[in-house]
């Protein structure tokens, strides 16, 4: 998967793991690969079975292992039988961390951008990256000002998805970071197939098309812009 990434051009891929369970998975792989950069955090959708020693498990995995970012953290109010108020605590004690690492935030956002929107006003972090952004521009702008990407990916090439690929077009170019959220939220093209990284590059065609641009132009906004939000890409 890797060799079938760098074939296509993309040279750096951010690991981000879900649970205290994969956080050692996540650190091999990334010594095992110089091109997989890791971020280390608790999904919302895996607090119902954390514990809260995970969260000195997270500090010290901070402090051990060079992360580029706190993550995959937030919050998802659409699935059910969850518990908000778990989520919410995970949430903000992560936004703890985050402030006392001085790291960047990879947020997962699910019809909750409100919700997530009021912790960071509360708890400030150094920006971050919300994570398959596909909220309304006015909330979109809540985020640039708080010094966050919006990431844009698989989605985003359906054309169905007027809403998501108006905000595509529209959005400042300096404000979007290309992702593609493998396995999960493939293209268009591949249908129910498993994603990968190596899809980056006609996900950045299709930004290109929507913005009358070229994809050359995507492809180095894009990766600035990736290299501004997680400065430590370039220095782990």
């Amino acid at each position: 998967m890797i060799a079938r990434a760098g074939t296509a051009g993309v040279t750096t891929i951010v690991v981000p793991a879900v649970e205290r369970a994969n956080f050692g998975a996540v650190a091999s792989v990334c010594r095992e690969f110089p091109q997989c950069r890791p971020a280390y955090g608790i999904h919302p959708m895996f607090v119902g079975r954390a514990r809260e020693e995970d969260l000195e498990a997270l500090r010290e995995t901070l402090k051990r292992e060079p992360a580029v970012a706190i993550g995959e953290i937030g919050l998802d109010f659409f699935v059910p039988e969850r518990d908000d108020e778990s989520q919410s605590w995970w949430y903000a004690e992560q936004l703890k961390l985050a402030r006392d690492f001085d790291l960047p935030v990879l947020l997962h956002v699910r019809r909750a951008v409100d919700a997530i929107l009021k912790e960071l006003r509360r708890i400030a972090v150094p920006g971050g990256i919300a994570h398959a952004f596909n909220g309304s521009r006015q909330q979109a702008d809540e985020f640039i000002k708080l010094g966050f990407k919006l990431g844009f990916g698989g989605a985003m090439t359906h054309p169905r998805a007027t809403k998501l690929r108006e905000l595509a077009a529209t959005l400042p170019l300096e404000s979007i970071v290309l992702e593609t959220d493998a396995p999960d939220i493939p293209p268009e093209w591949l249908g129910k197939v498993r994603n990968e990284p190596g899809e980056l590059p006609r996900i950045a065609a299709v930004l290109a098309e929507l913005r009358g641009i070229t994809t050359t132009e995507v492809f180095a906004a894009t990766a600035n812009n990736a290299y501004e939000v997680l400065p430590r890409l370039v220095k782990v």
